[in-house]
């Protein structure tokens, strides 16, 4: 990775942490987006010593708001004319249905909207480093999910569960149709990092809140987490898969409704129109 430039969200805990630390390591220079500007110079601290000399940063931004993810996917195409790997990383699930000042429901926001309106304001720096590679994080959530295109926000019925899962199916189709559309110039994968013990949940609310810090002591390490993730920016044994979900190194099939191309390019053009209106 000597040589190469990492953009990654979600970097300041958890498998982004561990996943930027690692790539730091083979020599990347990462650069990450983060909302809380304390824990992103902490984050900085811990790259720099996996990495030392090789010019990382960070950029603060709302991944919940497009207009604030427009605004930051901007400012690093500007400064980075050349991306080898974009992560799509943030994530997280709330209990209760939480909408942004645009709009939408916030575990679509920033699950799924951050992850399309990055890769937009990215694909000319990655296309411009080909052949570039595109990871996002999944998550076997999706499984029994399907999407509704009329209800993407959850409007008419809501649970966090659903919100989440079906947050994590748009991960995949995104995949899929982002793979098709970039095909010859930028290598798009996503991956299901197993049950991690991480800040995740923390911000959850209601029941979920109060589940995740009784169930963290049974998860795996944020380490092992991120081990896929690493693979799929570094490896040259993966240069040139494209398009698939991947579960400990592997490609796997995903849920039926992980395979819907026509659900994959209903939901394309869905955050298109909202991506013009923001």
């Amino acid at each position: 990775m000597k040589g190469k430039t990492v953009v990654m969200t979600g970097a300041t805990s958890g498998i982004g942490e561990e996943a930027a630390q690692a790539l730091a390591g083979k020599g990347a220079r990462i650069v990450f987006v983060a909302r809380d500007e304390a824990r992103a110079k902490a984050t900085l601290q811990k790259i720099e010593r996996a990495g030392p000399g090789l010019g990382h940063g960070f950029h603060l931004a709302d991944l919940s708001s497009m207009a604030d993810t427009k605004r930051v996917g901007r400012e690093i195409a500007a400064r980075e004319p050349k991306v080898d790997v974009l992560v799509n990383n943030a994530g997280a699930m709330f209990s209760d249905r939480r909408v942004t000042a645009e709009g939408l429901e916030m575990t679509f926001a920033l699950n799924h909207m951050a992850y399309f309106l990055m890769t937009e304001a990215l694909a000319p720096s990655l296309a411009a480093a080909a052949p570039a590679r595109i990871v996002s994080t999944a998550s076997a959530a999706h499984i029994g999910m399907t999407l509704d295109l009329a209800d993407l926000q959850g409007a008419k019925s809501f649970s966090g569960w659903r919100a989440y899962g079906r947050s994590k199916l748009a991960n995949i189709l995104f995949t899929r149709e982002a793979a098709r559309r970039l095909a010859q110039k930028v290598t798009v994968n996503c991956f299901h990092p197993g049950v991690v013990a991480t800040r995740f949940g923390s911000a959850s609310g209601g029941w979920a809140g109060r589940l995740f810090p009784l169930l963290r002591p049974f998860f795996i390490g944020p380490e092992k987490g991120a081990d896929t993730l690493v693979w799929l920016a570094s490896a040259p044994e993966a240069a040139g898969k494209t398009g698939g979900y991947f579960v400990k190194r592997k490609a796997v099939e995903p849920s039926a409704g992980g395979r819907d191309d026509a659900a994959a390019k209903g939901l394309w053009a869905a955050s298109e129109a909202l991506a013009a209106s923001a």
